[in-house]
């Protein structure tokens, strides 16, 4: 990657990371603070006080993604973590679980992964874009394991309001890293494109499924495996992040060769569809092994290396099949997916737990990898797409330039330089006409 490349994926990531970190801390010890306050007596109240950031976020994720395809990426992530510093703050000062449920909700209403993800695509080239990928979903499984050892400790030293004004704090910190650290895009010209497009894109379709089917999966075991490693295991809730923190590390080392793989030989689709395999393979192997502390550690490992290569891949593909100027929108619909996921995974995984027996979770969730293998095997490989610069003619009008370039075989985007008269493309190698380009650059027609 480009020094460039290299500090957008590790830019983002840190913006992901601080504003996720402000999120899970207060998963480990909200539901004890919340038994102080008004109202928080009610385990629905408090459920809701939980659950809401998911729900606003998936009302709002398409929206943010539009507007970020209009207004532009850094405006759109800019308001969305003000908004997510508004909540927070509403969150610190709030005297019962009313005002904590409101703080929640305006946090949950700055709904930028969309447009962060689609910042990254842009900033990125074609081959390098799994890896940036990697980096931001990488960030958010160490945060979240990082976040199980430091809130006891956090809540302990400031309470839960300075938590939430640590949140914060970070949202304002990540707004200083996208100012000054992140990149600016370049301005894109693209064949315009309906949202009714983006939502009937067949590829698309069958990457929706894929990110709502992971995170199902992920809520609905892990409505289990807590209970499992405390029965089974023979470990007390207070030290599951010994279980959980080295797995999600260890699963780091195998996850990084799988996807460089994926980039450098062009196995994209190959590696993603081995993931899928080993994600259903981990939910047979909790069915029929929760026997001890080991095994499930081991399943662990497992599952976070194949839930880390399709966290890195799925977002990839997204941006790569989606259409140039509807980026935003896709990974919007997307976003709204794996919300949707999060929350019927924990709605179908308590309540199959409560009703039918834990083994019930794992026999859904191993259906419903296999499911998704069906669908992902009938999916078409990424088009081989290549990044192109060429010089524009002293002749030639730049501004009908524009137009014409975009509805040539095979252009995906284009960026004009109207100062260096140079045309940058990225173009569908299996599409491309070349010949045509140099006759339009060259004033030839």
């Amino acid at each position: 990657m480009t020094p460039a490349e290299r500090r957008t994926g590790a830019s983002l990531a840190g913006i992901f990371g601080l504003r996720m970190l402000g999120l899970f801390l207060i998963l480990p010890v909200f539901a004890i603070h919340a038994r102080g306050l008004p109202g928080g007596d009610s385990l629905t109240l408090v459920g809701l006080a939980l659950g809401i950031y998911g729900l606003t976020q998936a009302c709002l994720q398409i929206p943010f993604g539009m507007a970020s395809d209009r207004f532009g990426r850094k405006p759109v992530i800019i308001a969305g973590l003000l908004l997510f510093a508004v909540g927070s703050a509403i969150a610190a000062m709030s005297t019962d679980i009313y005002w904590v449920i409101a703080g929640r909700a305006i946090q949950g209403a700055g709904a930028i992964s969309a447009a962060v993800t689609a910042l990254a695509a842009d900033l990125t080239r074609e081959q390098h874009r799994t890896k940036v990928m990697a980096m931001i979903g990488s960030s958010i499984g160490m945060v979240f394991a990082v976040s199980l050892v430091a809130a006891p400790v956090l809540y302990a030293a400031i309470g839960m309001s300075g938590i939430f004004w640590l949140t914060a704090g970070l949202a304002l910190l990540a707004i200083v890293v996208l100012r000054r650290v992140v990149p600016n895009p370049p301005k894109v010209e693209a064949k315009p494109v309906r949202f009714k497009g983006v939502l009937r894109n067949t590829q698309l379709l069958r990457l929706n499924l894929g990110i709502f089917t992971l995170h199902l999966v992920q809520m609905a075991m892990f409505v289990v495996i807590p209970a499992a490693l405390v029965a089974k295991g023979g470990l007390p809730v207070a030290s599951h992040w010994k279980v959980y923190l080295p797995a999600v590390l260890v699963s780091f080392l195998f996850m990084v060769p799988a996807i460089i793989v994926a980039e450098r030989k062009n196995r994209l689709k190959p590696i993603f569809m081995s993931a899928i395999v080993l994600l259903a393979l981990t939910q047979v192997g909790f069915l029929f092994g929760r026997t001890g502390l080991w095994p499930i550690a081991l399943g662990l490992v497992f599952f976070f290396v194949a839930f880390n290569i399709l966290e890195a891949t799925l977002p990839s593909l997204v941006s790569r099949v989606a259409p140039p100027n509807a980026k935003g929108a896709a990974l919007g619909v997307y976003n709204t997916t794996q919300a949707l996921g999060l929350f019927l995974g924990a709605s179908l995984g308590g309540w199959l737990n409560q009703h039918v027996g834990a083994d019930s979770v794992f026999i859904l969730t191993t259906v419903l990898a296999v499911l998704w293998f069906a669908a992902a095997a009938t999916m078409l490989p990424p088009p081989k797409v290549a990044s192109k610069s060429y010089p524009i003619g002293d002749g030639v009008d730049i501004e009908a330039l524009r137009a014409k370039i975009v509805d040539l075989p095979g252009v995906r985007e284009a960026v004009i330089e109207t100062e260096a008269r140079m045309a940058h493309l990225k173009v569908n190698l299996d599409r491309w006409d070349e010949a045509r380009l140099r006759q339009l650059i060259g004033g030839e027609i």
